[in-house]
């Protein structure tokens, strides 16, 4: 089993009297990592499974004494799919509060966080976890660096998702049923998605214009949907992690893009599979936006494994003269330029360098990304 980088911080908050969330996308090792976790803990452990409508029955209605009859001596309750169950928020503050010889652990996807069953209730009772599916980071420790860097095509097409990796042969119809089956399913369970077709659209929409700036006038008059509407969908996959946004960063200079976005996909192969490409990439006129989005995720997953505060931007002018991506770490500024072809030559701005003055500046291709996502800076 791959390694999580994650694994170690969530065994280091066992036990401090607050409750453990771990959030993700379906199918990215929520479960399976839990239980590498607790496999080698001795106390006593019950599992709860959201799946399950006698588990849910029996967390329906909490109350100190119900809950205390229901888990006897166990030690740790591991409360799987954690957003199927009503009034989950309600339960965790009770165990956590009265029962503090007790260790909550909660996994949910996209769901669990957007019916707002935690926030309330939780506060300063929770330590929160993101996990996404597998990185390049973790596939290095896994395997090799060399291994990995063989394994690239495959992961631009088919990405991370631990089930897809694992299962080379079965790729494609293992990433469109994820995205099928799962990751809109999950969105369109929601409430207040009602529109399932505009959201079909609208992602793929957004999966189209990887790596371009992205105006919301302009999709909602595409999409025939008012603008209120393009907003509240774009913050829906969002918060699904299906698809997070860089702004534009803007100083001092009157020609900069200002109020500018820009859409990732967290994985490639969801992108892929929502727009139905699975070319080789020497089959495609888009790799250039293929090779900038996996090198957008798969940072942001670095970033996020280490813990750093980091503000994260592209950055554009009204005369085209751009930055593929900003960072912004304890006040200094580093700036990347991505590009599939190992022989290209960085272009950076002047009027940028010279305005901001960055502590560094960097062309990332095929023969060093490598150390974009492992190292810091």
């Amino acid at each position: 089993m791959v390694k999580r980088h994650i694994a170690n911080r969530i065994s280091d908050k066992l036990f401090k009297g607050k409750a453990i969330l771990i959030f993700g996308p379906r199918q990215s090792g929520k479960t399976t990592l839990v239980k590498s976790i607790l496999k080698d803990i001795t106390k006593d452990i019950l599992f709860i499974n959201g799946d399950e409508f006698s588990d849910r029955e029996a967390l329906s209605k909490p109350n100190v004494n119900k809950l205390k009859s229901l888990f006897g001596k166990k030690e740790i309750v591991f409360i799987d799919e954690a957003q199927k169950f009503p009034e989950i928020g309600n339960a965790i503050k009770i165990i956590v509060d009265k029962l503090s010889s007790v260790q909550v652990i909660a996994t949910g996807s996209s769901s669990f966080e957007l019916a707002n069953k935690l926030n309330e209730p939780l506060t300063g009772r929770k330590y929160e976890f993101l996990l996404l599916p597998l990185s390049f980071s973790e596939m290095v420790n896994y395997s090799s660096l060399f291994e990995e860097q063989k394994n690239l095509e495959l992961r631009l097409l088919y990405g991370y998702y631990p089930e897809v990796v694992m299962k080379k042969d079965e790729s494609m119809d293992l990433i469109k049923n994820i995205t099928n089956s799962y990751l809109f399913k999950d969105i369109f369970s929601l409430e207040g998605v009602r529109n399932h077709l505009l959201l079909e659209k609208l992602v793929k929409a957004i999966a189209l214009q990887v790596g371009s700036e992205v105006s919301i006038n302009e999709l909602s008059r595409h999409l025939g949907a008012n603008h209120q509407t393009v907003e509240k969908y774009l913050t829906v996959l969002e918060q699904a992690f299906v698809i997070f946004k860089l702004s534009s960063y803007s100083g001092n200079l009157r020609n900069e893009i200002r109020k500018g976005k820009k859409y990732y996909f967290y994985d490639c192969g969801i992108r892929n599979a929502i727009i139905g490409n699975f070319n080789l990439l020497e089959n495609r006129y888009d790799v250039g936006a293929l090779w900038e989005n996996y090198l957008v995720s798969e940072r942001m997953k670095y970033l996020l494994f280490k813990g750093k505060d980091c503000q994260k931007f592209f950055w554009r002018t009204t005369q085209q003269q751009e930055i593929d991506y900003i960072e912004e770490i304890s006040g200094e500024t580093f700036c990347y330029e991505f590009k599939w072809n190992k022989n290209s030559k960085a272009k950076f701005s002047k009027t940028f360098t010279e305005n901001y003055k960055p502590k560094k500046i960097s062309l990332i291709t095929p023969a060093n990304y490598y150390e974009f996502l492992t190292k810091e800076g």
